[in-house]
């Protein structure tokens, strides 16, 4: 028999039998629609780990010198966690003197951060990221001015109260005003208003353009760094290579600083975008892992229900096959037809799974933080995922179908 005069037949039967085609249907559409529908949303989160959200928290060819991890990529016990503790904070002195061992290509800056209270007239917010940095931070992170400008390094010596605000702090408390050359009190102490950062977006729903950033000079150093205690001081290099020859040099200035001895370790802890990515892989390797193992499950149930409905209908058409033996037709025709039947409707139901995971998968991105990206190799995968249960799910039924006696069928009542 024909494929096409199969396939043609395999539909009949499904718009014939809808509740039977439903159930043959139901294990490949599920399997699909998870399938393309996860692997969708963990490729959408991969792209974006990788190509923006690490990109925008730590920079490219950056790496921020801390006194303890901020990202963590495993287990932590809590001796670690204590020792970790107990390393001495770094200090404006350890900014400086990175500043000066490195070359003058190298952007080196300085950050400190803390929740404040900020005030504007009869408005406040508990909930805004007060940021005490150096003039270099806005080159470090890209930030471009929507409005006025950065703050001086003049400024900056001379510990000006001066501040640059987020655009979202910017939209809360100047609703439809240039908030350029305005007041703003920030834990107490007030600012003028001299830029206003360019919107950032969001990081899985979580706002980038809550803060506001003064000198680290400036007043702004009793709310985020008292004593001179800084969080974290940043290095940008022009090049990769040029970056870790940078943090082979801070390496071994600080080691001497701290009077560390060969046998000891640092004292001390490098953030690069690599840790968050680190991390994000280990996550991503379990998900692809344990992916294939759910959708398995649902195509194996969906295998075993088309195997079902494929038997039975090999027992209601017996008569029909002892017809078509005694015209002439082989074991191999029928042993196909039955195939490409069993073939068809797994594969209609992985289509149907297809669209819905589609739909699924864009429905989260534009309803959640979450991303997704749908791609050709999913839907070829969900393709052949279709194809491949309906005929191993067919083998069993159609070579029962195949191996009938003519005259025995003809009997069949």
């Amino acid at each position: 028999m024909p494929i096409f005069e199969a396939v043609r037949l395999a539909l009949g039967m499904i718009r014939a039998q809808k509740l039977k085609s439903f159930f043959s249907l139901v294990g490949a559409f599920i399997g699909v629609t998870f399938l393309i529908g996860v692997i969708s949303i963990v490729n959408g989160m991969d792209r974006y780990m990788r190509e923006d959200f690490a990109a925008r928290l730590f920079g490219i060819n950056t790496f921020t010198l801390r006194y303890r991890p901020f990202v963590h990529t495993g287990d932590v016990s809590e001796e670690e966690w204590r020792g970790w503790l107990r390393q001495p904070k770094l200090r404006e002195a350890d900014f400086h003197a990175v500043e000066a061992a490195l070359d003058p290509d190298m952007l080196v800056g300085i950050e400190s951060y803390n929740q404040v209270e900020v005030v504007v007239g009869t408005r406040r917010s508990r909930s805004i990221e007060a940021r005490g940095v150096s003039e270099s931070y806005f080159r470090i992170r890209n930030y471009e001015i929507s409005s006025g400008r950065i703050f001086t390094p003049q400024e900056e010596e001379h510990g000006a109260n001066v501040m640059v605000i987020g655009s979202e702090v910017a939209e809360k408390f100047f609703p439809g005003q240039d908030p350029v050359g305005r007041t703003i009190r920030v834990a107490g102490f007030p600012y003028r208003v001299v830029g206003v950062v360019k919107k950032q977006g969001t990081v899985f729903g979580i706002s980038l353009d809550k803060f506001v950033l003064a000198p680290y000079t400036s007043q702004i150093k009793k709310a985020v760094n008292p004593h001179q205690i800084v969080d974290g001081v940043i290095v940008k290099a022009p090049t990769l290579p040029a970056m870790e020859q940078a943090m082979g040099q801070v390496e071994a200035m600080m080691r001497s600083r701290r009077h560390l001895r060969p046998v000891q370790d640092n004292n001390f802890h490098f953030e690069t975008q690599a840790d968050v990515l680190t991390f994000w892989t280990s996550f991503s390797r379990i998900l692809y892992t344990a992916l294939p193992l759910l959708v398995g499950i649902s195509l194996v149930v969906g295998g075993i229900v088309i195997m079902n409905i494929m038997l039975m209908a090999v027992s209601e058409r017996t008569r029909e096959i002892g017809i078509r033996k005694s015209l002439g037709a082989k074991r191999r025709d029928i042993l196909s037809q039955f195939l490409v039947e069993a073939a068809t409707l797994s594969t209609t139901g992985a289509l149907m799974g297809i669209v819905t995971g589609i739909l699924l998968a864009k429905l989260v991105d534009l309803t959640t933080p979450l991303p997704s990206n749908v791609t050709v190799s999913s839907i070829l995968l969900g393709i052949a995922l279709g194809v491949g249960v309906g005929v191993i799910a067919g083998v069993y039924p159609a070579s029962r179908a195949a191996r009938l006696d003519p005259i025995a069928a003809l009997r069949h009542e």
